[in-house]
């Protein structure tokens, strides 16, 4: 038994369901909302649904300035950017509309809002000493949590490095989790932030610091990922599917946000910062090969893992089964046309030193279960070329 004190965080409200973002104005009202600051993405912007959120908003009497430009990997200009505009435009609050990008830009804009100096100052754990302003955050991909999490990801430009902020103050007021949003999202998008989803679930379950509450929730999300995602990419229209996800990703969100994550994501985020790839398909690549490297810190759980993931297990040993779930995230990403390997998408070996020393320094790593030398690391990058 572990002597160690335990908490669990995740927003103090949470919608779910078709129409739930008919609700988000009456919502911020209640927070004391007078001016709100929407941040979206082009794309989302462009398509009209920033609008229609405006409009849902202001119906409940609040204005609305709608700030268009968190990137795919947000970064540090983009936060500056989007604090000149909260401030320019004399707003009280923020909601966030988009996937892990908006929730991310957005949760920094709020952070350095109420406690000043730049994004720069918060990377790290808890380096925040004033809580955010009220955030809402509606989601319309099914993988990151960002909507749920004290987590939030910069990219630094000049380093060319991800920033990890762990602070419960970024921790939105709400979140709304409405599929509707989600059913005209392209198929590479869905099977990227679903196996984001997965890798959050996997990494939280072999954590070093899980408990039997962020075990249960990443168990389910495990159960729910594998039959509901390739049904999501393979007809975005899939109502059933798209709830399914919208909770699993949520469940996934819940479970890393308290057991915390791994090396994964700690080698994911060089290769988002330094070639700006997406965090999903980094996460999809890297999952099986890190799986590998952690197997002898967590055999029984990894075994358990390949359970989950509907493999039958019935007569295995603890190592034969924990085999089957590497097989089992290797052939749903094949499935679902995830990349093979970075180099496909423009990573240099030449690199390597450089993302596997940076891997090293990232917040993330801290709850892997296994303890990697320079390296092994600089192996696992470069078995994922």
């Amino acid at each position: 038994m572990s002597n160690k004190i335990s908490s669990f965080h995740m927003p103090p409200i949470n919608l779910f369901g078709s129409g739930s973002i008919n609700e988000a104005g009456a919502k911020l009202k209640e927070l004391g909302a007078n001016k709100t600051l929407l941040v979206t993405d082009e794309g989302l912007h462009n398509l009209g649904l920033s609008e229609k959120i405006a409009k849902i908003i202001r119906e409940a009497g609040v204005e609305v300035f709608i700030y268009p430009k968190a990137e795919p990997n947000p970064t540090d200009k983009n936060v500056e950017d989007g604090l000149k505009a909260y401030k320019d435009e004399n707003c009280d609050s923020i909601v966030t509309l988009g996937g892990g990008s908006s929730h991310d830009a957005g949760k920094a804009i709020g952070i350095v809002a109420s406690n000043g100096g730049t994004i720069h100052d918060y990377e790290g754990i808890d380096q925040s000493k004033n809580p955010m302003v009220p955030l809402i955050a509606i989601n319309t991909t099914a993988g990151t949590g960002s909507e749920f999490t004290k987590f939030t990801i910069i990219t630094d430009v000049k380093r060319k490095v991800k920033m990890a902020i762990i602070d419960k103050h970024v921790t939105p007021s709400l979140s709304i989790n409405d599929h509707d949003l989600m059913v005209d999202k392209p198929a590479g998008l869905t099977a990227a932030t679903g196996l984001d989803a997965l890798t959050h679930a996997v990494e939280a379950y072999v954590s070093i610091d899980a408990t039997p509450i962020t075990d249960a929730l990443a168990i389910q999300a495990m159960k729910i990922i594998p039959k509901y995602l390739p049904r999501a990419v393979a007809n975005g229209k899939d109502l059933e599917a798209r709830e399914q996800m919208a909770y699993a990703q949520s469940l996934a969100g819940m479970a890393f946000n308290n057991a915390g994550l791994g090396y994964v994501h700690a080698i994911a985020h060089q290769f988002g910062g330094f070639y700006n790839l997406p965090h999903g398909v980094c996460n999809a690549i890297l999952l099986p090969h890190v799986t590998r490297f952690n197997l002898m810190a967590k055999i029984d759980r990894y075994a358990d893992i390949a359970g989950y993931l509907g493999e039958n297990v019935e007569g295995l040993s603890d190592y034969d089964a924990a085999l089957l779930a590497i097989s089992s995230i290797e052939r749903l990403s094949e499935m679902l046309n995830i990349p093979s390997g970075f180099k496909e998408m423009g990573a240099d070996e030449a690199d390597i030193p450089t993302l596997a020393e940076n891997a090293m320094k990232d917040v993330t790593s801290a709850t892997n279960p296994r303890r990697p030398t320079l390296e092994e690391v600089k192996t696992i990058i470069k078995n994922a070329m």
